[in-house]
């Protein structure tokens, strides 16, 4: 049964709002056809994937959207617009990784099974090094096979906005629409450096790890594990602090079992709560990247960056669709938007930079967060440590020549929170913002060139 309702224009605004900051501009009726059968997967066009409630038809299996395209039920008027499904449902399904149920559902991973990963983090530690890897690299051999999130960069939800802004616009007769531009100085992206520390090794290769940075004018963030790996001393946290890098806490104690059982979860969270409370941690990142969205408001963190962009090489797959920082309530989350070093050294077996190039291009395409983790614990290893300083450096010669805006987590996250309570305001012909680090901001405009948008800074 298919269940017509007609709304008002705030979910397009509250979109545009959230994700560009427009002004009030678009003033159309938004009319969304809802399917009671379920959700599932459905495309926009040959190339943006979506998942959630759709009149024109949903599949089960992603492999088979390319049937159930609801472009062509899209609809622009004067009037407003037309959509076979709501627009915010499906972008918070994309972020939120609702869509994971369906991924793979006739196959039962190995991984969904507590007995057997219980099992295997009983006897990881012992295991010697070369046996990890080649258990690690059979359960991700079928990679290549996964069609979605797109590999190796899915920006989908970003795709989505730049189309409901179009459409919008097209409804409208706007050809050019301000908005405030997504980073401080009219920076055209972002990059940010964070590092888990997984083991003693890993521990006492920090300061060097820190000096690497430094050497290439960067900072980073330094994810510590508070309970069983290591001791964590006064002075790491110290050194760590006063060089001007950043402290932060993962996971409890790394032993793979954090989002297994909710009520374990919520006695575990109160012990992390206290850790950060105790190191002064704005941000946390939980061990393997294993997650659930849906319980992060437990934590007491202003910011969290479990979640990848694309999971192809994590235990838990899925990702969340975006290049952007984006909130989970009130935590803001930085997902992982390029691959581990782990998964560049020891799953795909590379030594050189090339798959961070490529995802590097991709990101910044959509003027994104450029976000890294690599690990003291790998670095150790002196060909690593080489690959990681040609990173390094090839990042410093981007930030030099392109004017990407190099920050740590917490700014990112202290930057990301201003912008969203800044609003543009008109000033005579032109605009203005106005709100906290307003004086920062850039006005930026998004226009019309065929059927796509382009921006444009003042």
């Amino acid at each position: 049964m298919i269940q017509s309702q007609s709304q008002d224009n705030q979910p397009i605004h509250r979109i545009l709002s959230g994700y560009y900051k427009t002004p009030a501009f678009f003033t159309g009726a938004v009319h969304c056809d809802a399917s009671s059968n379920g959700s599932g997967f459905f495309r926009l066009g040959p190339d943006i994937v979506c998942y959630g409630e759709c009149s024109t038809g949903v599949t089960a299996d992603v492999e088979n959207s390319g049937s159930c395209d609801a472009y062509r039920a899209l609809q622009v008027s004067k009037s407003g617009l037309h959509l076979p499904f709501h627009i915010d449902r499906v972008i918070d399904d994309l972020r939120m990784e609702h869509y994971v149920r369906h991924l793979n559902a006739d196959e039962k991973r190995l991984v969904q099974s507590k007995i057997i990963r219980r099992a295997y983090y009983l006897v990881r530690a012992p295991l010697p090094i070369w046996v990890r890897r080649h258990l690690q690299r059979a359960y991700f051999r079928d990679w290549q096979k996964l069609s979605f999130p797109h590999w190796p960069v899915d920006s989908t939800v970003d795709s989505l906005h730049e189309l409901i802004l179009r459409l919008a616009m097209q409804a409208q007769g706007c050809r050019k629409v301000p908005f405030i531009w997504f980073w401080p100085k009219s920076a055209a992206g972002c990059v940010i450096l964070t590092h888990d520390v997984e083991t003693t090794a890993g521990r006492d290769f920090v300061p060097t790890l820190m000096d690497m940075d430094q050497a290439h004018g960067f900072r980073a963030s330094f994810q510590v594990v508070p309970e069983k790996r290591y001791e964590i001393t006064d002075k790491l946290v110290r050194e760590i602090q006063d060089r001007g890098f950043e402290f932060n806490i993962h996971d409890l104690n790394h032993d793979g079992h954090l989002f297994e059982d909710k009520n374990e979860f919520l006695l575990r969270v109160a012990k992390i709560n206290k850790y950060g409370k105790k190191y002064g941690a704005r941000g946390f990142r939980s061990g393997a990247m294993y997650r659930n969205q849906d319980w992060l408001d437990a934590f007491d963190f202003s910011y969290d960056m479990s979640v990848p962009n694309v999971a192809h090489f994590e235990p838990q797959r899925g990702g969340c669709c975006t290049v952007m920082p984006y909130f989970n309530g009130r935590i803001l989350e930085l997902p992982l938007t390029t691959s581990q070093d782990y998964t560049v050294f020891h799953i795909l077996n590379e030594r050189v930079i090339d798959l961070w190039k490529k995802q590097i291009k991709l990101i910044r395409d959509k003027n994104g967060l450029l976000s890294f983790l690599s690990h003291p614990d790998y670095l150790i290893d002196s060909q690593c440590r080489a690959v990681y300083n040609t990173l390094l450096a090839h990042l410093r010669q981007l930030v030099d020549q392109d004017g990407l805006w190099t920050a740590l987590p917490s700014e990112v996250d202290r930057w990301w929170r201003a912008r969203s309570n800044m609003k543009l305001v008109p000033d005579g012909t032109a605009w203005r913002i106005e709100g906290p680090e307003s004086e920062q901001a850039s006005v930026a405009y998004a226009m019309l060139d065929g059927d796509r948008i382009i921006y444009a800074l003042k």
